[in-house]
């Protein structure tokens, strides 16, 4: 008779590794007892990771306000803004991200409302991604709170398998900073980032190979990763709504009826995807935006909320050692309808001045009258900031105007965003 071999197991608090054995099922660490053990078939091999934290906005605000423990808790700002974030308890009522404050607040009236601390949430953001690096070097962070980490090869440098060197980063996370965080363990990225909503919040979930394609077969086609609900209302249309309708489909057939889309329609509906972890993805764009507490007509106050957007975005590039090729400009309507245009610059910039005259002409063409209640700016087409603002000896008048510039940043940096304004 063969011997049952067990399966690869570990305990989430002392970090122990074992054998789980059908013959004696552990129900608790068989070191500390503890009753949070993962087991899994894979569990060795599997080394691909995406941890999120858990309402990592309203965590902090917790954290640093003990009485806010037990409470529903919304980050967002008046009643005409947006859920920045909701603490569990609030999405209990229903509330959730990007829902609209009065709704929000309607759906849970006692919740505790905090408007964000973008600089506290970003502190605390890069110590989390520091602790990730001292675990591997192949981090990429998908956003202030998320990451993708590759763990390939990290076993000898750690001593332990890449799972409990990711069990061990978020027990520190929570005993140092306060936060906590899920983890999800497979082979890809796709795949790691929906098994890290699967136990929210303080989570690990881990999805094989040999499972994928059986776990995926039971879910609504708009789990997969880019099928927004365009392409989901789309295939709807088609009969389509499970991802194993699409996994009895050839590829041909998806890419005849959907374009390039279907390729990754079939590799997605089987668990594949080739996108590797890459370290330092490069940022795209900045940009800055304000919801207004009333609408606004008037171009006048329009311009005066554009050109404090321009000098927010003009620090920002210079903190971040970018310039901006282009600007985009965005509104929103009373009526909820978005407005974007765009516009390349002549040459690379850094100044906010530029920024404002380049875009002013934007909002003019759109400003005629019309209600809006957002206002936003953003630089694209980033270059390095050594390509910034080229000397023109032919024009003083525009070095004069970025020494200019140049004093005010500096009056700024001492004194506080208020001591100096620049009129138009």
């Amino acid at each position: 008779m063969q011997e049952d071999e067990g399966i690869s197991a570990f305990c989430r608090d002392c970090f122990n590794e074992f054998q789980q054995h059908a013959a004696r099922s552990h129900s608790r660490c068989p070191k500390c007892a503890s009753p949070r053990i993962i087991a899994h078939h894979e569990l060795r091999t599997l080394s691909l990771a995406h941890i999120d934290c858990d309402a990592f906005y309203a965590t902090i605000e917790k954290r640093d306000n003990p009485s806010l423990l037990n409470r529903p808790v919304i980050i967002g700002g008046g009643k005409r803004g947006v859920v920045a974030a909701a603490c569990y308890v609030a999405r209990l009522y229903g509330v959730r991200s990007a829902m609209p404050m009065f709704k929000a607040l309607s759906a849970c009236p006692a919740a505790v409302v905090i408007s964000p601390n973008m600089a506290k949430y970003q502190a605390v953001g890069r110590e989390i991604r520091a602790m990730m690096r001292d675990l591997t070097p192949l981090v990429q962070p998908v956003s202030i709170d998320e990451a993708f980490l590759d763990l390939s090869g990290t076993e000898n440098v750690h001593g332990s398998i890449a799972a409990c060197s990711l069990a061990n980063l978020v027990q520190r996370i929570e005993q140092n900073l306060g936060i906590t965080a899920s983890v999800g363990l497979s082979y890809n990225k796709f795949l790691a980032k929906i098994a890290s909503d699967l136990d929210k919040p303080r989570g690990f979930a881990i999805l094989g190979q040999s499972e994928a394609i059986h776990f995926l077969a039971q879910k609504p086609v708009g789990l997969l990763w880019g099928v927004g609900k365009t392409l989901e209302s789309k295939l709807r249309r088609d009969g389509i709504s499970q991802i194993s309708q699409l996994q009895n489909l050839e590829e041909r057939d998806l890419v005849a009826r959907y374009g390039s889309i279907g390729t990754r329609l079939y590799g997605f509906a089987r668990g594949e995807d080739n996108r590797k972890v890459i370290p330092n993805s490069e940022t795209k764009s900045i940009s800055s935006e304000t919801t207004f507490s009333e609408n606004i007509t008037e171009l006048d106050a329009l311009k005066e909320r554009l050109q404090f957007l321009c000098e927010k975005i003009a620090e920002r590039l210079t903190l971040k050692k970018y310039a901006a090729g282009s600007i985009v400009l965005k509104l929103k309507q009373a009526n909820f309808r978005l407005l974007t245009r765009s516009r390349q610059l002549q040459t690379p910039t850094q100044r906010a001045d530029i920024l404002y005259d380049t875009a002013l002409p934007l909002l003019e063409a759109a400003a005629q009258g019309t209600a809006f209640r957002l206002i936003g700016i953003g630089a694209a087409d980033l270059e390095d900031a050594d390509k910034a603002d080229p000397p023109d000896l032919f024009q003083q008048a525009e070095q004069d105007k970025h020494r200019i510039n140049k004093a005010l940043k500096a009056v700024r940096d001492k004194h506080g965003e208020a001591a100096i304004r620049k009129g138009r």
